[in-house]
């Protein structure tokens, strides 16, 4: 008996149009900060934040400048939430600023939006003329004592195969 040979199916036609802008972006740069209530703040726990995209350019030249900032903080009462947080950071693209003050104004923002028991950013900006520059700030709510740091024996990793 033969075999049917398949049947055809109709390809989709392409169309083409023109994207625009619309009348309200779903997101915009924004320099507010929105904040909710910590979820356990009897507990001194970290909140790390990677923003390894972030943008802005040197006031004296013009030429972008590019970093990866990483926030560590344990907030006290309250935290601060991923998207304004990134409207926020997005903000800057278009400013011009020093790599240190860009990083100290950005700690001193978010200090007052949720005034944290710790916060400290990291900033490392990538290599110009031949120079990485890395920033560090810090701060530390007046009277907060970190709990004291434990360390834990170290064992190596069993594979399950002796002598690998």
């Amino acid at each position: 008996m033969a075999k049917k040979a398949p049947a055809k199916t109709a390809q989709a036609q392409l169309t083409v149009g023109e994207r625009v802008k619309p009348d309200t972006p779903p997101s915009v740069p924004s320099r507010k900060l929105d904040v909710f209530d910590n979820p356990n703040p009897g507990r001194d726990y970290v909140i790390q934040f990677q923003i390894p995209e972030f943008t802005c350019f040197c006031p004296l030249t013009g030429q972008p400048d590019f970093a990866h900032f990483t926030v560590d903080c344990i907030a006290d009462k309250l935290c601060i939430e991923l998207k304004s947080l990134k409207m926020y950071m997005w903000s800057y693209r278009n400013e011009g600023a020093f790599h240190e003050k860009v990083t100290n104004d950005i700690l001193e923002d978010m200090v007052k939006a949720i005034n944290p028991r710790y916060l400290r950013i990291t900033a490392k900006w990538y290599v110009r003329g031949g120079i990485y520059t890395n920033v560090v700030v810090e701060h530390r709510k007046k009277g907060w004592k970190p709990a004291p740091r434990v360390d834990l024996p170290q064992h190596s990793s069993e594979t399950g195969l002796l002598g690998l």
